[in-house]
């Protein structure tokens, strides 16, 4: 095991009674912990590790002969509490000297002390001089080693163990799945996460509930939405921690639409599973990438009633919720109502004046397509494939009667989409009577004038526009999201139509708000 120094001795006072001097007055003497005798000090440790008071505890220790498993458990519990490594090596050494050095159940709560205290060396040498290895100092070696990044050691230890014919259990699978994303290269040990998933299957571990909702976790750390949603849905029983993982799989992947279903079906469900911070987090982040004001308003109200309103994630989504729908005055004042703030507060609020993306390096393209340099062109779309950046295809949002719609440029499925065609054509005819002419530099295919009017008036921001013309009440604000920058020409109809429509409209794109009405934007036409 481990090298040691050996601690020095600890001085203690003695008391003396000479062998012939005359009887003592009969004094009753209070038993104290200073008052060392060869009787069982390991009551007196383990109060004093449960008080808190590691120091003593250790004084009385350097006088137990025998100190019992229990004894070091508290002990080595007190150090990581106390978050002293020195007083841990102490211990360690004190049990090695008393024979305990081949007891599992201690060598699996030293390794996790050493992994709590930053040495996972010495978690590491703890196991590798632990011969009689359960399958619980394995699995604290596995939650060591995930815990500080290194899940690819995690992993080849767990082809070890698999070798050796020893049997996993739940709390195995669950850290190896962690182990896959807490590596580096994620990409390459996606493979090695379905790989514990077919293992989990052989084993008959699908029931549980915890080994799914990691599994469910972990696909979606990796982007595989559809594997985390088949997992699922499989799944005979759910819990609050299982939703909030699916949930947060679609909010993070792009995918609010699909987030806020979900919720509204945990919401319905009869397994009494009610929505916990993480949840409320996750759901938030759909809204505000939906810019669903409304459905923001709804969710709040629930953070309120339910008294999550002190937690500072919660309340940093609030922030960022408020601001990406357009309310910047409701996102301060959720901010200025925050009884503390973290960095991650200041930053919500930050971040909120400015859905950094690869709409940057497109926006970009677009600039130097339409100035004819097009080696420039071929060097940024290099660097987006060099950094592994997608150009999102165009998709817009908006929220009427408390219901979420998108579209996409060509969309088919859309009940309306020939009534809302016939909407454009009509607006189309009309802005033109009036002057309009279609910002058609913004297509860079080499086309023909009317074609490329065709494909701005596609654009599915004027499609989600639209939409709003049609199904929303005079004199409410139309509201709209889109994943994009907005074009030149979606910008000029917008103006046209909230002068001539007399609505008041407002877009959010991925560079900043639009806040249309009588013609003028807010943006001053700038961005």
């Amino acid at each position: 095991m481990l090298a040691f120094q050996p601690p020095q001795a600890i001085q203690q006072p003695r008391h003396f009674i000479p062998l012939h001097s005359p009887k003592p007055n009969r004094v009753t003497l209070r038993p104290s912990i200073t008052n060392f005798t060869k009787t069982d000090n390991n009551p007196s440790i383990q109060l004093l590790c449960k008080r808190g008071d590691l120091r003593q505890a250790l004084q009385l220790l350097s006088h137990e002969t025998s100190p019992t498993q229990h004894t070091y458990e508290l002990l080595i519990l007190s150090c990581t509490q106390k978050n002293s490594l020195s007083d841990g090596l102490n211990v360690h050494k004190h049990l090695l000297d008393n024979g305990f050095d081949e007891d599992p159940f201690l060598a699996t709560k030293l390794i996790n002390m050493y992994s709590e205290l930053d040495s996972i060396d010495l978690a590491r040498k703890v196991f590798d001089e632990t011969r009689n290895r359960t399958i619980y100092v394995w699995n604290a070696l596995f939650r060591a080693l995930t815990l500080v990044g290194l899940g690819q050691e995690a992993l080849k230890l767990y082809s070890h163990m698999n070798r050796l014919k020893i049997p996993s259990d739940r709390f195995t699978y669950t850290y190896m799945l962690k182990a896959c994303v807490a590596a580096e290269s994620l990409v390459s040990l996606l493979d090695k996460g379905k790989e514990i998933h077919a293992h989990i299957l052989r084993h008959g571990y699908e029931s549980h509930i915890h080994v799914m909702t990691t599994l469910v976790d972990m696909y979606a750390r990796f982007g595989c939405v559809r594997y985390a949603s088949l997992v699922f849905d499989a799944m005979s029983t759910k819990n609050v921690v299982s939703w909030s993982a699916m949930i947060a799989c679609y909010a993070r992947n792009e995918r609010p639409f699909e987030a806020l279903e979900l919720f509204r079906e945990m919401m319905l469900a009869s397994d009494d599973s009610f929505p916990n911070s993480v949840t409320m987090v996750s759901v938030l982040q759909a809204c505000a990438a939906l810019a669903a004001l409304e459905q923001g308003k709804l969710l709040h109200g629930y953070i309120l009633r339910r008294g999550l309103d002190s937690i500072l994630p919660v309340v940093s989504a609030l922030v960022i919720m408020y601001a990406r729908c357009g309310n910047l005055e409701l996102s301060h004042r959720v901010f200025d109502q925050m009884d503390k703030r973290d960095v991650v507060s200041w930053n919500s609020l930050i971040s909120s004046y400015g859905p950094m993306n690869a709409g940057n390096y497109v926006l970009l393209a677009d600039i130097y397509g339409g100035a004819k340099m097009f080696d420039e062109v071929k060097r940024v779309k290099k660097l987006l494939e060099a950094r592994g950046l997608q150009k999102v295809p165009g998709c817009s949002w908006i929220e009427v009667k408390r219901k979420i719609y998108s579209f996409v440029s060509v969309d088919e499925l859309n009940p309306q989409i020939e009534q809302l065609r016939a909407l454009l054509v009509k607006l189309l005819k009309e802005m033109k009577d009036k002057g309009y002419v279609a910002e058609t530099n913004v297509v860079l295919y080499d086309l023909e004038a009317e074609e490329k009017e065709k494909i701005v008036w596609g654009h599915s921001e004027k499609l989600a526009l639209a939409f709003g013309l049609i199904n929303c009440k005079n004199g409410e604000i139309i509201r709209i999201s889109n994943k994009l920058r907005m074009c030149e020409d979606c910008h000029s109809v917008t103006k046209f139509i909230s002068k001539f429509a007399d609505r008041e409209i407002l877009v959010r794109d991925v560079n900043r708000f639009h806040h249309f009405r009588d013609g003028v934007c807010s943006c001053g036409d700038y961005y």
